[in-house]
């Protein structure tokens, strides 16, 4: 039997991915884990707006700088993920992000999902769902949601 667990933490281009990522490294992680980092880009975001798909020029922009965050976003975990020696990749899905984060899992053989929460209020999570809700009531292997603590300093830098 291996000792070798693989550890999904979704991630975001916010501070909420980075509390999920730096809570497994400092409160999970084991030496010999193959973890593997699933971003979701939010292409319906960008084709939501039926206007948009008239124009393909809009389109195709601003699919572009989705793309290019998506690398920055890549390429910022994976160099975190070397400098602190850790053993795994980056793996992007498409579709809706709850059912693509545990679609990454299955194909993964994942033992643990972590991902962060963006402390939607009750409202807001009855009405729009949130994606930790989802994963955490469909994921079928233990789901970490890490709960993201503002401070002044957080609040001066702009994460919600």
């Amino acid at each position: 039997m291996s000792d070798q667990r693989t550890i999904v933490i979704a991630i975001e281009d916010s501070g909420h991915s980075m509390v999920a990522f730096n809570f497994y490294v400092e409160n999970v992680h084991k030496p010999g884990d193959r973890i593997v980092l699933v971003h979701v880009p939010e292409y319906s975001n960008v084709i939501a707006d039926s206007s948009l798909l008239t124009d393909t020029q809009i389109l195709a922009e601003l699919l572009k700088v989705t793309e290019e965050k998506t690398q920055e976003l890549i390429d910022k975990y994976t160099l975190k993920m070397e400098e602190l020696r850790l053993n795994g990749f980056v793996k992007q899905q498409n579709g809706t992000p709850g059912e693509a984060i545990l679609e990454a899992v299955k194909e993964e053989g994942a033992d643990l999902l972590i991902l962060g929460s963006r402390g939607r209020g009750f409202i807001r999570r009855t009405f729009l769902g949130s994606i930790s809700d989802y994963c955490l009531h469909h994921c079928n292997v233990p789901v970490i949601v890490c709960r993201y603590k503002k401070s002044k300093q957080s609040r001066d830098q702009g994460i919600q």
